[in-house]
């Protein structure tokens, strides 16, 4: 007799059981979308539970006033100041987190670890097309009133007070061939990343590099970071737009200003690469390379829910692109 029918049984009672053998206490995620986005749209609300369902962890996406055009607009700062709020008034969180960033929601999260006295402690971070070494380009925005008004204060002077306090973009923007104007003008990165000579704080790197895991994730055809290896902290050389640096030859790692070196030295970074453009990613990348951070214990967990996402993809239970990740710009 066909044994096929017996199989799928199976499969079936093992899909029924295995999301009660995964940890029942797994540590909490907050989610921090990009911009352009906002928690309540399909894509990212599709990510976090996907996330919280194959983790057994309590997923929360983060929202920053009205979501879309706040990310456009407000300050990072501003943004930064409003997440560390949430994070310390949430009482799920107070044991600890993880936290998931989505492009320029990195930057947020990164100043939630550096800045953010008195908040619950960060155990994984996981970072999907993060700028953190900056970008020498503007996000695309589209078409439409609003982004016409974008298109204005882009044409003026990147790192005037009035582009910095009115287009958060504008924090992370770096023009290798004008370094001088960025560290002086940029009110952001170069801060978060300690760029800025005779006033490196070392509470960001030791806060920094007491990460359990950085889980920096790059797009293979991403266009809309420039260069896409900002992902991993590489960039441009001071004064040229060209070679594109790895992250072990920038003066960030080599001088370690925020500890990047120090995670890596111990085996705390992992540095991955995956196809599709910018935030692409496929439903096996994610069980692959975010799920297993977002478990108590690694291993046995990570082989729990591998074995259970097999199952449902043995069964047709999965599609092979979540899609939810297209509306952030970055």
């Amino acid at each position: 007799m066909p044994r096929a029918p017996r199989l799928a049984g199976t499969a079936v009672v093992a899909l029924l059981f295995l999301p009660f053998l995964l940890p029942a206490e797994a540590v909490p995620f907050v989610v921090l979308h990009g911009i352009g986005d906002q928690c309540a749209n399909r894509g990212v609300a599709k990510f976090t539970k996907l996330l919280a369902d194959w983790s057994a962890a309590d997923g929360y996406c983060l929202e920053i006033g009205s979501g879309t055009l706040d990310s456009w607009v407000m300050p990072l700062e501003q943004q930064a100041d409003i997440i560390c709020k949430k994070v310390k008034e949430m009482k799920e969180l107070s044991g600890g987190y993880n936290i998931v960033g989505l492009s320029q929601g990195n930057l947020i999260g990164r100043a939630v670890v550096e800045y953010c006295d008195g908040g619950p402690p960060v155990k994984n971070f996981i970072s999907l097309a993060g700028p953190h070494a900056g970008t020498a380009s503007v996000p695309l925005c589209g078409s439409g009133i609003f982004c016409v008004i974008v298109d204005a204060l882009i044409k003026l002077e990147i790192y005037s007070d009035y582009a910095q306090a009115h287009l958060a973009p504008s924090g992370y923007l770096k023009i290798p061939t004008d370094m001088e104007d960025y560290l002086k003008g940029c009110r952001f990165l170069p801060k978060l990343n300690n760029e800025i000579p005779g006033e490196r704080n070392a509470t960001y790197k030791e806060r920094f590099s007491s990460l359990e895991n950085l889980v920096l994730i790059m797009f293979e055809s991403d266009i809309v970071l420039i260069p896409r290896e900002t992902s991993w902290f590489g960039y441009y050389p001071d004064g040229a737009f060209d070679p594109v640096l790895p992250p072990q030859k920038t003066k960030l790692y080599e001088e370690d200003w925020i500890g990047l070196k120090t995670l890596d030295d111990t085996g705390r970074v992992k540095f991955v690469s995956v196809p599709g453009g910018h935030l692409g990613i496929s439903d096996s990348d994610m069980m692959k390379h975010i799920v297993p951070y977002l478990m108590d214990e690694t291993s046995t967990s990570a082989s729990l829910a591998a074995t259970w996402y097999a199952i449902k993809e043995a069964l047709g239970l999965t599609g092979s692109n979540t899609g939810v990740l297209l509306q952030s710009s970055t």
